[in-house]
């Protein structure tokens, strides 16, 4: 996190130079968060959780599964979360002509990286922002501990409902049909 007193927006985004896509910018109240790069274990969670939500949306034709796309929920709170899975229906509506989702998707994903910071961005920051803006199912992965939260919109927030460990299913009301075998996330 870059501490200042700019009120950040989108705007600000487009007007940086390319970076080469070493560093993440992020935009939530107007803070601007910056992070490098992910490790690579991080990555690997991300993809097979993709690859998994994925195959499910092609033999359903649900929706669709995408990695670090851009959500742009207004100019002030713009992220890039690891991976999100959208209905059709939203997946039409919802997607700018730059390729950014401007609805939430029903499904966000994030990997946690290294660091208190980043730690509690994703864990407290977002589980607001996307609960703020409608998000249905959350999960929060932690590929050191290999764990797996759910976190579910109930009475209009999202709340804390599993915490899966190595040797659970990973399933969801919101992707009926779906399983995944936490150890299979992280092998």
């Amino acid at each position: 996190m870059i501490a200042n007193s700019l009120y950040w927006t989108t705007a600000d985004l487009d007007a940086m130079p390319d970076d080469g896509g070493w560093l993440r910018h992020e935009i939530i109240a107007g803070e601007l968060f910056v992070t490098r790069a992910p490790h690579i274990r991080h990555q690997g969670a991300a993809s097979k959780i993709h690859v998994r939500l994925e195959i499910w949306s092609e033999e359903t034709g649900l929706g669709r599964s995408f990695e670090t796309p851009g959500v742009i929920f207004t100019p002030t709170d713009a992220v890039i979360p690891d991976v999100v899975w959208v209905s059709q229906s939203r997946l039409e509506r919802g997607i700018d002509a730059a390729g950014h989702f401007t609805v939430a998707p029903e499904l966000m994903v994030e990997i946690l990286s290294a660091g208190e910071q980043n730690e509690q961005r994703d864990k407290s920051v977002k589980l607001k922002l996307y609960s703020r803006y409608g998000v249905q199912e959350y999960w929060i992965v932690n590929w050191q501990l290999q764990t797996l939260e759910i976190y579910r919109r109930t009475d209009a927030q999202l709340q804390l409902v599993a915490t899966l460990l190595a040797g659970d299913q990973l399933t969801s009301p919101l992707l009926p049909g779906f399983s995944a075998e936490i150890d299979r996330i992280f092998s």
